[in-house]
């Protein structure tokens, strides 16, 4: 895919205004956890291992000097392949969970990158994990679809079972339970660590993307057909379904909910970013960045292989939203006024952002191995950190933003230090 550049300009569709932010009434966990169904299933066969597994340090094809400056504190180095996924663990933020591509799953402490254990018995990549939200689990999932769950404090797994490929996984936001989503469409809830289980199906199309919306109540899921549900988490019922002119016209990448829940933006191959009222289900407007492909036919499946959005997110202290595409463009939407605020030009692709929880900050890491700031409200670059020596494939960003933890398709991940005396 060749990036491409051009100049953005702004479509919208619907005429709604923005909800009112409406405060909701505490979610109870318990209740949704004790009210699934107990379901019998059986495992699927296992495949085997993975007999491609990088085993060298093989940088071919990596820019020159990308591998010079290495701004990062601790380096974790226990990964003998590429790293794709990294989660810390909310609680203290002390410690991460790093998988990758050598079927293998780390716990280590990040002030100095020591093993607290390993998540072992993976048999295809790992490209989930995380945190339950008290940090007392950790989850891991592989591309094959066998997940496990681990207690932290005593280090033994408690539960595992196996579902189709995996596309991705998230704990609940208050309790002991875990979504995934998989290939075949369907998305699956399991309360842990009893394993009660409970199914949401989807089209006959992968469930390419999810989140479950702040109130523990409902989920938002993308699927490849360009379709989008809310569903009911406790009736396990479709409550909203945006498809056809509403929905996407190429497969969803990436959803997001702002602080409260009361909106969702959903991002696709398409190069759209879409609003969403989470309460009604309506699309209240459309952020499109035409002409960002200009080079490509005018055949819109050629111009979507071009682009696409590859993460989102939503500032906490004001309107803002930022959405990442392949191309390298940031892109910061003023919520209020629906309308582009400012373009933020990286050289190589985004992989994800992320915002700071309590200021308009964004962070992105990108295709050149670097961890970029942004003050979304000057669209300036705050500053930059390097270190990999290939593209960085995912990060994380402890609650003080403090430090970023990075992985890379250098076999590492990285703990940075960001904190700024004047932020």
């Amino acid at each position: 895919m060749e990036p491409a550049e051009g100049p953005g300009a702004l479509g919208f569709h619907g005429d709604e205004e923005i909800i009112e932010v409406v405060e909701l009434g505490p979610p109870g966990p318990d209740d949704l956890a004790d009210e699934m169904e107990d379901v019998d299933f059986d495992e699927e066969g296992a495949e085997e291992p993975d007999a491609d597994a990088w085993e060298t340090e093989d940088d071919e094809g990596v820019e020159d000097g990308m591998e010079a400056q290495d701004d990062s504190e601790v380096t974790f180095s226990l990964h003998s392949a590429s790293v794709f996924c990294v989660s810390l663990d909310p609680k203290t933020n002390t410690l991460a969970v790093t998988g990758g591509e050598d079927d293998k799953a780390f716990v280590w402490r990040v002030s100095d990158g020591e093993l607290l254990f390993e998540c072992s018995g993976h048999k295809d990549s790992v490209t989930c994990a995380g945190f339950s939200h008290d940090s007392v689990f950790v989850a891991t999932g592989d591309m094959s679809g066998l997940i496990k769950v681990w207690r932290v404090d005593t280090k033994e797994e408690v539960w595992s079972f196996e579902v189709g490929d995996l596309e991705w996984m998230e704990w609940h936001p208050q309790a002991h339970v875990l979504l995934a989503g998989t290939a075949d469409g369907n998305s699956w809830m399991w309360k842990i660590p009893s394993g009660d289980c409970k199914t949401f199906q989807g089209p006959a199309c992968p469930a390419t993307c999810g989140r479950i919306l702040p109130d523990g109540k409902r989920a938002v899921v993308g699927y490849e057909d360009g379709t989008m549900r809310i569903w009911d988490l406790k009736q396990g019922t479709s409550l909203h379904v945006l498809k056809g002119q509403d929905g996407h016209q190429d497969p969803l990448t990436c959803v997001a909910s702002n602080q409260d829940g009361s909106l969702i933006m959903t991002g696709s191959v398409d190069c759209h970013a879409k609003l969403v009222n989470s309460a009604t289900g309506k699309v209240v407007c459309v952020f499109k960045m035409e002409n960002m492909a200009p080079k490509a036919p005018t055949g819109e499946g050629e111009e979507a292989e071009s682009n696409s959005v590859e993460s989102l997110g939503f500032c906490n202290v004001m309107p803002l939203a930022a959405v990442g595409y392949l191309d390298g463009t940031l892109a910061i939407y003023d919520l209020s006024t629906q309308s582009l605020r400012h373009k933020c030009q990286h050289e190589s692709g985004i992989v994800q952002l992320l915002w700071e929880e309590s200021s308009a900050v964004v962070y992105t890491c990108s295709l050149d191995g670097a961890v970029r700031l942004w003050d979304a409200r000057s669209g300036k670059m705050i500053s930059e950190y390097r270190g990999h020596s290939a593209e960085i494939l995912d990060f994380a960003v402890n609650k003080d933003a403090s430090i970023v933890v990075t992985t890379s398709g250098d076999h590492q991940a990285k703990v940075f230090c960001v904190q700024r005396p004047d932020r």
